[in-house]
């Protein structure tokens, strides 16, 4: 059975949907709640490592002590062990910032449903392969990816936001979209005052908000699908081969 390492910042920001479909597939998830003083484990019994979201910035070591051992971590694990990595939302920007890319706030946050271009070379990318050309994808961040590490691979876009998804060698992605989406992860998020700020910040009537996610839900879903597959063949093809 394969075992995922899963980071969480936030305990309602967890794998939601992907999470589901990993399980359903056999695999194991152990999760590390680093914001609730969990330490980061031995590494090397686990297959995958997933980063998620949370309301706290890559620059913020000082006032969060864990994120130098979290980074380290996924340095290890992508550059040492070779093993597949998904980073999403904080999860996605640690990576670029943990392997020499760059991390900075953005003028204003971008928070809804928004439309994402993949880009050319998503079409032969393993997990992005078979995902539309085009899909939407909920927002919910206040901090972009402003430049990729060494030996990334844009995966798609929006003017907004120039890096939505990208990977680092073979093995290791990073989404700023919330691929995890479930029907209540609106109403969740928006209890915690960080996001709820931000709502505010940009005028988004919260209700307005979880009526557009509702409204793509499925499609949301069915990305999902896509990358659990994806995953599910580097970390054990004889999983996918008996779905």
């Amino acid at each position: 059975m394969a075992k995922a390492l899963v980071f969480q910042h936030l305990a309602v920001e967890h794998p939601g949907s992907l999470g589901l479909m990993l399980e359903s597939a056999g695999v194991e998830l152990v999760t590390v709640e680093l914001d609730e003083g969990d330490a980061v484990p031995d590494l090397d019994p686990f297959d995958l490592l997933i980063v998620m979201g949370g309301p706290m910035d890559v620059w913020e070591e000082d006032r969060h002590r864990w994120m130098s051992a979290e980074k380290a971590a996924i340095r290890r694990w992508v550059t040492e062990l070779g093993r597949p990595y998904l980073g999403v939302c904080l999860g996605h920007q640690l990576l670029a910032d943990a392997l020499g890319g760059e991390v900075r706030p953005m003028v204003a946050p971008e928070v809804g449903v928004v439309r994402l271009d993949l880009t050319p070379d998503a079409s032969v990318d393993p997990l992005f392969s078979s995902v539309p050309s085009a899909v939407d994808g909920l927002q919910w961040h206040g901090a972009e990816v402003t430049r990729l590490p060494a030996d990334s691979t844009l995966l798609a876009s929006n003017d907004t936001c120039a890096v939505q998804a990208f990977r680092v060698g073979r093995h290791a992605w990073g989404v700023q979209f919330h691929v995890e989406v479930l029907a209540t992860t609106v109403a969740l998020w928006q209890e915690v005052p960080a996001y709820r700020q931000a709502i505010e910040r940009t005028g988004i009537d919260p209700g307005s908000l979880a009526s557009a996610v509702a409204d793509v839900l499925d499609a949301m879903t069915e990305v999902a699908e896509r990358l659990a597959e994806g995953l599910l063949a580097l970390t054990d093809p004889e999983t996918v081969s008996r779905r």
